[in-house]
């Protein structure tokens, strides 16, 4: 049977886990040579070089505001406190004695759904500060902790391990930020955020099918759009990343932040097969839903983009296959493409390598020599992969940058892997 290591065991097993506990992660700080590239997220493709482009950097926000978020919280709730109150843990001899595992081990539960419960989480902050020197975003707000697409390769899952939970409950159990908007309404002061740039959804979706009843990512950007009007010709920079054709249900909002502040929205799609893309990420919309998506923000005057990630190696990476995500991404009007091949995390694997050995057992072997150690595929593959999407993104006239990003904000060192001729190096069993 597989064991669940705890996030102290990973930080000791395996140097690409940034924290050991959640009692003590606001202490840690990532060393930047520690690791390769852009330290996590959905897949890092720079070939060993810190990347400084949108994807890139969507990755170690999430590391960082998981790391602020996981601190001991003010106003704890009590058993003692809410007689009714039913613990998400089991029982009372099961609730670990500080931080955010004991906060999550107390959350009131709903049950909605087959195999899903909800939980109200209290947090110290939803506004989370970025401190990591290798992104350029100071700011990142995530409304749900968990996240119901259940995307087998998702490299967020170590999140739930700091509230002491297996991988496997990072679709199952999803915890929502109890009273979002009043507390974001308290954070935002003009001095900390204007000009600088604040990602929306940076560890896990924020229109989730948890939206849908929650509406906590609706109430974040009602919360930032009123304190715009604050401000002397708006002044916020704001970015979405999502899986999910939702977001269109905020187009009137979306389009009044714009007026005058910065804003985009960045649609994760990893694969144009329906029948693929159903297998990899269960509970996610259709990928022609969210092409769709991107269309009619695109026609609304909303930026958007495309994520092509995590190329899965063996799995989304033949070219053809690529070829028809740039094609279909141009043809639904997509402003910028960015791409990055998968990065497995311990507890990502925990999850995505059983799955391999159930769905797909030809590739079981060599993503096992690839990923057990490091967790990044080879340097050579990653240079690889970066080589074809750049040269797919010129064929269909996109853009590997935010529109109004200069070429200049991004260091040339960045594109390094770019420049790599073509490997031959096939992904075999």
């Amino acid at each position: 049977m597989m064991t669940t290591a705890t996030p102290a065991r990973r930080a000791r097993s395996h140097p690409e886990t940034a924290f050991a506990s959640a009692s003590s992660a606001r202490a840690r700080t990532p060393n930047p040579a520690a690791r390769p590239g852009c330290g996590g997220g959905c897949g890092c493709g720079s070939a060993g070089v810190p990347q400084r482009g949108p994807l890139a950097q969507i990755a170690a926000l999430a590391l960082w505001e998981e790391a602020e978020a996981a601190g001991p919280a003010t106003g704890e709730a009590s058993a003692s406190a809410n007689p009714t109150l039913r613990l998400g843990s089991g029982s009372s001899t099961d609730i670990p004695p500080a931080g955010i595992a004991r906060l999550a081990a107390l959350a009131p539960r709903e049950r909605e759904g087959k195999d899903v419960e909800y939980f109200r989480l209290p947090v110290r902050t939803v506004l989370n500060r970025v401190v990591s020197e290798r992104v350029d975003f100071p700011w990142s707000i995530n409304p749900y902790r968990g996240c119901e697409f259940g995307c087998h390769y998702c490299y967020a899952r170590y999140t739930h391990e700091y509230m002491e939970l297996a991988p496997d409950e990072f679709e199952r159990k999803i915890y929502v930020k109890e009273d979002a908007a009043a507390r974001l309404r308290r954070e935002l002061r003009p001095e900390r955020v204007v000009g600088q740039h604040i990602a929306i959804g940076a560890a896990t979706d924020p229109y989730q099918p948890a939206e849908r009843r929650f509406g906590v990512t609706r109430a974040v950007l009602e919360t930032l759009l009123e304190f715009s009007r604050t401000l002397p010709g708006g002044g916020l920079s704001l970015s979405i990343t999502t899986k999910s054709n939702l977001v269109l249900r905020d187009l009137e909002i979306l389009r009044q932040i714009l007026r005058h502040n910065r804003l985009f929205v960045n649609v994760s799609v990893t694969t144009v097969n329906a029948r693929l893309a159903r297998l990899l990420e269960p509970r996610a919309p259709r990928p022609d839903l969210r092409l769709a998506a991107v269309r009619e923000l695109n026609a609304a005057g909303i930026p958007a983009g495309i994520f092509a990630a995590p190329i899965l190696p063996g799995i989304t990476d033949d070219p053809a296959a690529l070829e028809a995500l740039v094609a279909a991404a141009a043809a639904a009007g997509a402003r910028y493409l960015c791409a990055n091949v998968v990065f497995l995390m311990p507890s990502s694997q925990e999850k995505f390598f059983p799955f391999l050995d159930h769905r797909l057992p030809h590739l079981r072997k060599q993503y096992r020599k690839w990923f057990r150690s490091s967790g990044y595929a080879p340097e050579a593959y990653r240079a690889r992969m970066s080589a074809l999407m750049r040269e797919l993104r010129a064929r269909y006239g996109l853009s590997g940058r935010w529109p109004d990003e200069p070429a200049q904000a991004v260091r040339p060192a960045d594109y390094a892997a770019l420049a790599a001729p073509q490997l031959a190096l096939p992904f075999a069993s």
